[in-house]
């Protein structure tokens, strides 16, 4: 081999490795401003809630897990294979439709806190779930007051409720122990409701709490039990989201309700014929992808 044949392939590698390298450089560059918005995916996991919130902080945020393991491969799809942390899981209360992808979640995700309001619920999967939480030595808080979490970057998760310690409290309907929250970013508000009933929303109503959001998770999949019109006149979302599954058995969403959201004009979004559903904050306005 020639002396001058050998630089021509010096000088082609030296060029090929600069090239990979500014592509490198640049998927970086797009991958964190593309992460650097907040992002909040209610995810296809059939019929139940599951909400990935993920901040510009980089901190994931999981409210609820759904039934079964479809939580695992719609994460998959949102945290990268190297991403297998959860910084805060919320369950919002312990039917099997909240919980039930729970105990996977925490089998195969470093989940650094669990936030939870410790209801008296006897169903082997809540046991299962309080087992397990214990075996792992998770930090836990139980939420016993309404509480606010800064999360930097201009965001924080406001618990609006339960007002109080509940975890000795019995129910007549678990649906209402559900918490309830709302994510503050970049003057953007996202209204998370749970299951709690129309008794719950009548309270929150009467206390004359701020529950005007720009996003609205309707509470119990779209029930007629909950998704009072007091409440959403309130609330006065651009957007609502309902977390159901396809051909369920429920009757979710009820009619009346999605009536109820046409006459405050907000825009439906349903897992059953959307999937997933993302939104995120770019530049202080609210997107769809």
């Amino acid at each position: 081999m020639t002396l001058l044949r050998t630089k021509k392939i010096r000088k082609r590698l030296l060029i090929t490795a600069i090239l990979v390298v500014n592509t490198a450089l640049i998927y970086y560059w797009l991958f964190v401003n593309l992460n650097a918005n907040l992002s909040v995916s209610f995810l296809n996991i059939g019929q139940g809630d599951a909400i990935l919130i993920q901040t510009p902080g980089e901190q994931n945020i999981l409210i609820d897990s759904g039934d079964g393991v479809k939580i695992i491969e719609e994460l998959s799809t949102k945290l990268d294979w190297f991403d297998r942390q959860i910084d805060l899981f919320i369950l919002t209360h312990p039917h099997n439709d909240h919980i039930g992808g729970a105990i996977e979640v925490i089998k195969r995700y470093k989940v650094k806190e669990i936030m939870y309001t410790n209801v008296s619920y006897d169903s082997p999967l809540y046991l299962a779930l309080l087992s397990i939480i214990k075996e792992k030595n998770i930090k836990t808080l139980v939420i016993d007051a309404p509480i606010n979490i800064n999360f930097g970057n201009n965001c924080a998760l406001s618990i609006i409720y339960p007002f109080e310690d509940i975890s000795a409290k019995e129910f007549e309907n678990i649906n209402n122990s559900s918490v309830v929250s709302r994510l503050d970013c970049e003057n953007k508000k996202f209204l998370l409701a749970g299951d709690v009933e129309l008794e719950i929303e009548e309270i929150l109503v009467e206390a004359e709490m701020d529950l005007k959001a720009d996003v609205y998770k309707a509470s119990h999949h779209g029930s007629d039990t909950s998704n009072g019109q007091a409440f959403l006149d309130l609330v006065q979302p651009e957007i609502t989201i309902i977390q159901v599954g396809a051909d369920n058995t429920f009757g979710h969403p009820s009619l009346r309700t999605l009536n109820r959201l046409e006459r405050i004009g907000s825009k439906v979004y349903r897992n059953d014929l959307d999937g997933t559903i993302e939104l995120y904050i770019n530049n202080g306005e609210l997107l769809y992808r």
